[in-house]
């Protein structure tokens, strides 16, 4: 598995790559630049949190690393790693529904409350990485 030793870096592709779920005890980084935005994570074994200019953008628990995650008009799309089983809460638009795949199959439209929050479960224990997908339907 591939933890982000830097706990948070740009991709050439224009993605993000974050978090250390290897991490014993909590680190973080706080104003990171990236596409004009500034970007703070922070990570252990126990959370992984990602927030964009203040607003929350990503948490799992127990943490997780995140490879290439990207947001999109209709969505965010990214693969995750961890040592076990995680939930994933995402910041998206309010009031809205949103299919998610898991490892390239649907789990289903999951609709998210007046927070933009939505929540999704990761099966990661016997898995490398697991690619998921949010789009808005």
């Amino acid at each position: 598995m591939a933890v982000v030793e830097e706990l948070l870096r740009s991709e050439t592709d224009g993605t993000i790559s974050f978090g250390n779920h290897k991490l014993a005890k909590k680190a973080k980084v706080e104003d990171y630049p990236h596409g004009g935005d500034l970007l703070k994570v922070k990570t252990c074994s126990e959370i992984t949190k990602l927030e964009k200019n203040g607003m929350f953008l990503y948490e799992s628990v127990p943490g997780t690393s995140v490879l290439h995650f990207v947001e999109k008009e209709d969505g965010v799309e990214f693969i995750v790693e961890g040592d076990e089983d995680a939930q994933i809460t995402i910041g998206l638009t309010d009031d809205r529904a949103y299919e998610v795949f898991v490892d390239g199959g649907s789990i289903g439209a999951i609709k998210t409350g007046f927070g933009g929050k939505l929540s999704l479960s990761v099966e990661l224990g016997a898995a490398d990485e697991v690619p998921v997908r949010v789009v808005q339907i």
